[in-house]
């Protein structure tokens, strides 16, 4: 049997993610960490599970967009269409995930003067 734990963290802005793992009949373990502008899903599929997920909403009306675009292209390596999808599920519903995942955005869109709320999913 094995036993593992995942995590997600920030680290001057850059969103990272750790695995620990453990043999529970042998002295075998590992620890692995990282960092980029995607958790592997493995991971966010179980700390979703464990801890529900997050939602980053605009907290006012944004009269320019280009920050929020901008913000949403550095955080995640979007292209211009993506971001562009992405900020309007922002304005609407919000956008959700881990709450890691939203807090690295709402750092990135605070950066940008962008007024914005994260708050558990509902």
């Amino acid at each position: 049997m094995t036993t593992c734990d995942v995590g997600q963290f920030f680290d001057h802005g850059m969103l990272c993610w750790g695995t620990e793992g453990r043999c529970a009949d042998c002295p075998n373990a590992w620890c692995e960490q990282d960092s980029g502008p995607v958790t592997p899903e493995n991971i966010r599929q179980a700390l979703l599970q464990a801890h529900g997920a997050a939602r980053l909403r605009l907290s006012e009306d944004v009269p320019n967009f280009v920050p929020v675009l901008q913000a949403l292209r550095d955080a995640r390596e979007l292209s211009l269409g993506e971001a562009r999808t992405q900020a309007k599920q922002l304005a609407e519903n919000g956008l959700a995930g881990t709450l890691v995942e939203m807090e690295v955005l709402a750092i990135r869109l605070r950066g940008r003067a962008v007024e914005v709320i994260v708050a558990p999913a509902e």
